[in-house]
This record gives C-alpha cells, structure tokens and sequence, in this order.
C-alpha cells in the first residue's frame, strides 16, 4: 500500500523555490530519492499562484510517494530530515501536509478518460 503525502510550503519573496532548490542544489533531493521505499520525491510550482492576490507569498507543492509507512519512518529517522528541517527555518517556511494511500486499481468507468 503506497503512500503520498502532498506538502504544500508557502513563504515569502521566493523563499519557497529558494528552498526548493537549495534542496536539489546541495543533494538533499537525490539522497531523498536513493532512500529504500522512496518512489517519488519532486517539487512544482501552480499555475495559479498569481491569482492569490498577494505579490509577496508563494508555494511549493513536493509530491513524496513511498511504499509504506515502515519506508516513511526511516526517512523521518535519517539525517536528512535534520537538513530539510534546517531549510525550513532558514527560509521561515510554513507548511501544509495531505496524505493519501493508493489502491493502484482504476475502475474500468474511469479509465475510458485517461489517453495512453
């Protein structure tokens, strides 16, 4: 049973990208992506940023995707945690978390509106 957690940073004057990529710069990102039971570890901006109003906040949405739980509890226990929570501060992030588990099975009424 895989797990997806959405984390959704919001910050100031491009503090979240500046996170972002100081994640990917110093290697975080792909140490992250090497850890037994990561599936997907990536980070993207939304297209309706702008349509929030305020000039001077922004968010980063990371999609990370493990296997299961177990896969999830080593990475919290791994020393990179200590580095992103690192970041965190340092670009005053905050944050909103959403988890979903994966049945991985489409119905059959849903799959006629996904193109292959």
């Amino acid at each position: 049973m895989a797990i997806t957690v959405n984390l959704r940073y919001t910050g100031k004057k491009g503090a979240a990208q500046a996170f972002a990529r100081e994640m990917i710069s110093s290697g975080t990102v792909e140490k992250i992506r090497s850890e037994k039971g990561n599936l997907r570890y990536e980070y993207y901006l939304p297209f309706e940023e702008e349509a929030c109003g305020d000039d001077n906040s922004e968010t980063i949405l990371l999609i990370d995707f493990w296997e299961n739980q177990q896969a999830i509890d080593l990475h919290h226990a791994s020393p990179m945690m200590k580095t992103i929570a690192s970041l965190r501060e340092k670009y005053d992030l905050h944050m909103t978390i959403e988890r979903y588990v994966s049945d991985d099975k489409i119905p059959e009424q849903d799959k006629k509106f996904i193109r292959k």
